[in-house]
């Protein structure tokens, strides 16, 4: 199968002429290694640490590594050999060039920590997901999704029609998976034990890997929902703290993303119930036994799953963009009043809510209007996402969008 060009790579390119360190983070199999080699060419020498030669003298002597190859070097699964980031840090500050090393690697919740104990200020740390819907469909439209009137007017002049949405959201994101001939149910299930035997095989006691398969499908079952750490624990049997800690490793590998409320007040934000997406809707469908689209479509879940699609290709347009996703928050109050999504652009608050309907209501909006007394902010252009056919103004304010303008 061809190589389907990523999103990322201008971004790239930009942060490796202005870092002396790159380092590329995402859940496996999303396309880490070969889009570095891709979009850096050929001046980079290529070690993966997969390789057990190479890992031993990672692991015992980095100095000893970094004579065996030369600059700049693009080194796979740094997350085995930690200890290279303290030699790393010795190599590029004798240098004053720029993308000396670049790394990659599948356990954020570790590269991280040690990536900005080690280089703080030489590094820049980016998040990779498996394909958008943009990507699959070559569609060249960098902007994250904002859905201002402006951003609207510019993507309708890049639309591409992405056919039965359910059938790619069973299928997923997986950039192997965009092969027709490889097959769905055999990837996810080699994808889900390959994670647990070596992803995490170093973070949880062996005795402990039923627990977490079961755990898996828990959390998947409520994609979409506040995370409820207590129910997934009464449910499979182990403690609080075990799930906090096993969800932690699955949003620090990728698999999930964690979108916090909006609060008037600031302070409250963190303290908050979050709600609780995976990435990858495909994963979802393996882990919960759907093994095929009419069943997902059509199941008590589609409508949370179909959220989930939703989110994470909006996640992934920010993601792309380089941005952090730091402003994308959900809304909910005393009153019950919710809205999906709220973007946060320079104090304007954009509603978004995603709806698994062909006909959307401007009564499905009416928890907006709770956004125009938020202190120090102002309510901009709102839509909803679903499967309507055509753009349509709902009012002044507020467009239904089908999601061909993610």
């Amino acid at each position: 199968m061809d190589y389907i060009p990523r999103a990322l790579e201008p971004f790239i390119k930009d942060m490796a002429s202005q870092f002396k360190v790159l380092l590329v983070t995402g859940a496996r199999q999303v396309g880490k290694t070969t889009m570095l080699k891709k979009c850096l060419g050929n001046e980079y020498e290529y070690v993966v640490l997969d390789d057990i030669n190479e890992l031993e003298q990672a692991q015992q002597d980095p100095a000893l590594f970094f004579k065996s190859h030369g600059l700049p070097l693009l080194i796979d699964e740094v997350q085995l050999a930690p200890g290279l980031f303290r030699q790393i840090k010795l190599i590029v500050d004798r240098s004053e060039k720029k993308g000396l090393v670049c790394l990659t690697g599948s356990q954020t919740f570790r590269l991280v920590q040690n990536a900005g104990e080690s280089l703080a200020g030489r590094i820049c740390i980016i998040d990779m997901t498996g394909l958008s819907l943009r990507e699959l469909h070559g569609v060249e439209f960098p902007d994250p999704f904002v859905p201002t009137e402006q951003y609207i007017q510019n993507r309708s002049l890049k639309i591409a029609r992405y056919g039965d949405i359910w059938q790619r959201i069973h299928r997923g994101s997986m950039p192997e998976l965009a092969d027709r001939n490889i097959k769905w149910e055999q990837f996810y299930r080699s994808y889900i034990r390959t994670y647990i035997n070596r992803d995490i095989r170093d973070l949880i006691k062996a005795s402990s890997a039923a627990a977490f398969n079961k755990f898996l499908i828990s959390i998947a079952a409520r994609t979409g929902e506040l995370y409820n750490a207590g129910a997934i624990a009464n449910d499979i049997g182990v403690s609080l703290k075990t799930v906090q800690e096993w969800t932690a490793m699955l949003e620090g590998s990728g698999i999930v993303r964690l979108i916090h409320p909006f609060e008037r007040n600031i302070a409250k934000r963190a303290i908050k119930t979050p709600k609780v997406y995976f990435m990858d809707t495909g994963l979802v469908c393996s882990l919960v036994g759907w093994t095929n689209p009419t069943v997902a479509q059509n199941g008590a879940m589609s409508g949370q799953l179909f959220e989930t699609f939703v989110v994470s290709e909006i996640l992934k347009s920010h993601l792309n963009a380089g941005k952090d996703c730091s402003n994308i928050y959900f809304y909910r109050d005393h009153n019950m009043n919710e809205i999906d999504l709220v973007i946060d652009e320079n104090s304007v608050l954009h509603p978004v809510e995603i709806k698994k309907t062909a006909r959307p209501q401007p009564e499905m909006v009416k928890a907006f209007a709770q956004l125009e007394s938020v202190p120090n902010h102002t309510l901009g252009h709102g839509c909803i996402l679903c499967l309507t056919d055509k753009k349509r103004e709902l009012s002044e304010k507020v467009s239904a969008l089908p999601i061909e303008f993610i």
